[in-house]
């Protein structure tokens, strides 16, 4: 099984892309159990990629039930070493429209029922998270945005991500909140992968894809189904040429990333004297500081 350094977990539009060749399925194993689906391991422009439908090839989890951290540990299997969220999000700004991409540097956790670490069991960690996006990352992914000028799009660099715990949206309230929180966008998905994906030191960056306007907006009431449909399917076009463009430039110039480290100051418990099962389960994390 080919490793991969560059992985990215999305919707089932991003692994059909024309670009994509030698592609072979692989179904993953994990400590955790399965992930939302077989990886789709493939090469872009000669440079070996991995791909996750996050919700499974025919949308078939709620962001509730995803395996969250078979999913991280499965790229981390994989070789994984730059990890790109492709998402759907709503707006919490007017200045970020439908069509544009935001490329966030902060979240703000408002999930409720989601393990979120790898850690417990006898071994216990705390990374650092002030910065939860890794920024070497998403400054590669936002220069490529720029360097394509997609027609109707703008790039927004910078923002913060509320992830709610959904499947039903916010009320006018919840919405209204948020943008006092001076908060960008709102998805349900990239809390816990990014935590998960710092402990697992990938570095990660989020490739949000405004679909719509949350229901702050005055004219969120005339957002149709076949609107949202319609941008999501733009959105899946534009995602793919921004991925293709950003993994030509990561390949070319691998940025460092302390994300790749960041687990050296932050185990707490003295591995020597750690339950061996925990130690075996979390092999792959921990092979550098046993």
């Amino acid at each position: 099984m080919a490793n991969a350094r560059i992985g990215i977990i999305g919707g089932s539009g991003l692994y059909k892309m024309d670009a994509l060749k030698d592609v072979e399925e692989v179904q993953v194993q994990t400590p955790f159990g399965s992930p939302s689906d077989a990886l789709i391991l493939g090469t872009l422009d000669g440079t070996k990629v991995a791909f996750l439908a996050r919700h499974g090839r025919n949308h078939t989890l709620l962001p509730s039930e995803l395996p969250f951290r078979a999913n991280i540990y499965a790229m981390k299997q994989l070789g994984v070493e730059y990890l790109i969220s492709a998402s759907a999000v709503g707006s919490l700004k007017e200045e970020a429209k439908p069509l544009d991409l935001v490329v966030p540097d902060q979240f703000i956790d408002r999930t409720k029922n989601r393990v979120s670490t790898f850690f417990g069991d006898g071994i216990v960690a705390h990374i650092a998270f002030g910065e939860p996006i890794c920024q070497s990352l998403a400054l590669v992914l936002g220069d490529a945005i720029a360097s394509l000028n997609l027609p109707d799009v703008t790039l927004h660099r910078g923002g913060t991500y509320v992830c709610m715990e959904g499947p039903a949206f916010s009320t006018k309230a919840e919405s209204n909140l948020y943008r006092s929180w001076g908060a960008t966008i709102i998805g349900m998905t990239n809390v816990p992968e990014a935590k998960l994906a710092r402990e697992a030191e990938i570095a990660y960056a989020t490739l949000a894809l405004v679909t719509d306007y949350d229901c702050w907006h005055p004219d969120h009431d005339s957002v149709t189904v076949e609107m949202v449909i319609g941008n999501l399917q733009r959105n899946a076009v534009n995602a793919q040429k921004v991925i293709q463009e950003t993994v030509r430039r990561l390949t070319e110039n691998p940025p460092v990333s302390d994300a790749h480290s960041a687990l050296k100051y932050a185990i707490l418990t003295n591995l020597a004297k750690a339950p061996a099962e925990t130690k075996d389960k979390l092999g792959l994390l921990l092979q550098k500081y046993l």
